[in-house]
């Protein structure tokens, strides 16, 4: 591979062909990287301070389409056009989708292949499918098709066998074998080339017919009789036993339930059934799970339903414990939670006014917020975060601090919720690599290198500080070319000392309050310091915020032009220090 004057070559050591992509010069920073689905990808760091992709570049020119990459489809996948389907042979149907809804996910063995059963194994003849490479496979020394299927059957390592050929005859060809099947691909009809997929599967051999019996054969059968009986009686014993050891460990399991202290209280899946009228009024979805409205007695909830957790139940508890300990007033409230069978469900308190980016965006036409409520909001929220940070027993980091993230209650009180999804990192760790996550306009700089600590929610929380301030979001695709990234605005305002151009018009008697509202955007300011050292903590910004301190003066205020030098891309680099994940989420 050699990168040079505005264009990639690539030798391909598939069939030692040269590709060529040509694409402009950089105007950042920009790197490339084959990622795990088989893309190569062209990623730019651009004026909103965020990684965005340029172009994929195996689609480009029509070099590769959907169906060339090797997990488009999953495990034994076939693709057409971008469709996914599994093998299927007139026997009957080996294969089944790992999930019906997501037919890329791939599918699975009905019946597992084992070396001991090679008497059982057949193969399912799929003509006209080719595989995504051949890099991996193992050439047979058999030229013709049978002769290639043969040798798969033989060789208990071969899941999958191909025959190709160039002039389209079964007798002369390349027999290629396959220890894994990723996604394979149909192929139209060619007179000229051939390409054949034999799927290895296992079946079930049909029970067999008793032969008339015979006097010769009757103390033969009663031996047998008496001995599939003990052993039926065995396998009888077995199956009691672990269905005692599966109610054993049931039963440990709900003691360690009542022992864990401070657990919230314990709901069934047919009581949240139930208490949502059959999961039926949708209030958000997030990137874990669906939040529904319900109501409990005589009090709303919020349930949120957990998709694709992954967590046994054990781990799943210990986190439940976790947040559900977290009591702060400016922190959304685990009521219960629900762990039955694979049903993981969370409760939380409702909250009635909604998501904060409805009212300061000014959305369904909501009336705009007055400053007092607007400052009351800010110093809501800075306390939630300053508790998380650190006042609780693992310093809670929330990675994902946005408006949508801040929920409002009758009064507008303003609570944090999706804190459950952060990382937990132990006091005595000061900073931690982790996969970059988050939302376009809200992540920190020091993402660029994957190297974060808890001052990636002071960013956060300073790019949220100026939208309540300006009541427009910080990306804003409907202002004109200047004004479309509101910090790099708030870089320019404050270098031309016009600051206060930047205030909601529609806060109402704006004069007067436009020197507080001046002072908070010089605390967001503060927040904003592209080196994350000279950042506050949260807990200096509930301070200022409380008029027990002063915003820092010496600042520096290049907030998106002060591009550093990068060393560590997302992904590359030096490992760190292990992280606790968790999986739990407040309602969105």
């Amino acid at each position: 591979m050699e990168f040079m004057n505005g264009s990639l070559t690539v030798l391909s050591n598939i069939d030692m062909h040269t590709i060529i992509f040509e694409f402009p010069p950089a105007n950042s920073i920009q790197y490339i990287r084959l990622e795990s689905d088989g893309h190569l990808r062209l990623y730019d760091f651009n004026d909103y301070s965020v990684w965005t992709m340029v172009a994929d570049l195996f689609n480009m020119d029509n070099i590769m389409d959907n169906c060339d990459y090797p997990t488009v489809c999953g495990p034994y996948g076939i693709c057409d056009n971008g469709q996914c389907t599994c093998p299927t042979g007139t026997l009957g149907n080996y294969f089944k989708p790992v999930d019906n809804r997501r037919a890329e996910l791939g599918c699975y063995a009905v019946t597992n292949i084992t070396c001991q059963d090679v008497n059982n194994h057949l193969l399912l003849d799929l003509n006209n499918v080719s595989y995504f490479n051949n890099i991996d496979s193992v050439e047979f020394n058999a030229t013709d098709e049978e002769t290639c299927k043969k040798a798969c059957l033989r060789d208990c390592k071969c899941k999958a066998s191909l025959f190709q050929s160039n002039n389209g005859n079964s007798s002369v060809g390349t027999c290629l074998a396959l220890p894994e099947v990723y996604s394979l691909q149909n192929n139209k009809p060619d007179a000229h080339f051939k390409s054949s997929a034999y799927i290895k599967v296992q079946v079930v051999p049909p029970p067999s017919v008793p032969s008339p019996p015979s006097s010769s054969k009757v103390g033969l059968r009663a031996i047998l009789g008496s001995t599939f009986g003990a052993l039926l009686f065995m396998l009888t014993l077995v199956s009691i036993y672990l269905v005692c050891l599966r109610r054993h460990q049931e039963a440990q399991d709900e003691d360690i339930i009542e022992q864990l202290p401070g657990m919230p209280n314990r709901f069934t899946f047919e009581e949240l059934r139930a208490a949502t009228e059959n999961f039926v009024k949708i209030l958000g979805k997030g990137g874990f799970g669906t939040v529904f409205e319900g109501k409990w007695g005589d009090e709303r909830i919020a349930v949120k339903r957990l998709d694709n957790v992954g967590h046994g139940k054990k781990d799943f508890l210990a986190e439940v414990e976790t947040i559900g300990s977290i009591h702060h007033i400016n922190l959304v409230r685990m009521i219960g939670f629900c762990a039955d069978k694979l049903n993981r469900l969370l409760v939380y308190e409702y909250m009635c006014n909604g998501s904060l980016d409805q009212w300061i965006y000014c959305q369904d036409g909501r009336v705009p917020l007055d400053w007092p409520s607007r400052f009351k909001i800010i110093i809501d929220i800075a306390k939630g975060l300053s508790y998380l940070h650190d006042d609780c027993r693992q310093k809670i980091v929330h990675f994902d601090f946005k408006p949508e993230n801040i929920l409002l209650d009758e009064n507008f009180n303003a609570k944090v919720s999706d804190f459950g999804l952060s990382k937990l990192i132990d006091r005595d760790i000061s900073r931690v690599m982790t996969k970059m996550r988050g939302t376009p306009g809200y992540l920190a700089p020091e993402w660029l290198t994957a190297i974060v600590t808890e001052k990636v929610d002071v960013y956060s929380f300073g790019v949220v500080v100026m939208e309540i301030l300006s009541g427009r979001r910080n990306l804003d695709d409907s202002q004109n070319e200047e004004n479309r990234h509101l910090i790099k605005l708030l870089e320019e305002k404050f270098k031309s000392n016009g600051l206060s151009d930047l205030i909601d018009k529609n806060i109402f008697d704006v004069e007067l309050y436009k020197k507080k509202i001046v002072d908070v955007m010089k605390l967001a300011m503060w927040c904003l310091q592209w080196d994350s050292i000279r950042r506050p903590s949260m807990l200096m910004v509930v301070m200022v915020l409380e008029g027990a301190m002063e915003v820092e003066t010496s600042l520096d205020y290049n907030f998106v032009s002060s591009i550093p030098l990068i060393t560590n891309l997302p992904g590359i680099g030096d490992q760190s220090v292990p992280l606790v994940a968790s999986v739990l989420s407040g309602p969105r």
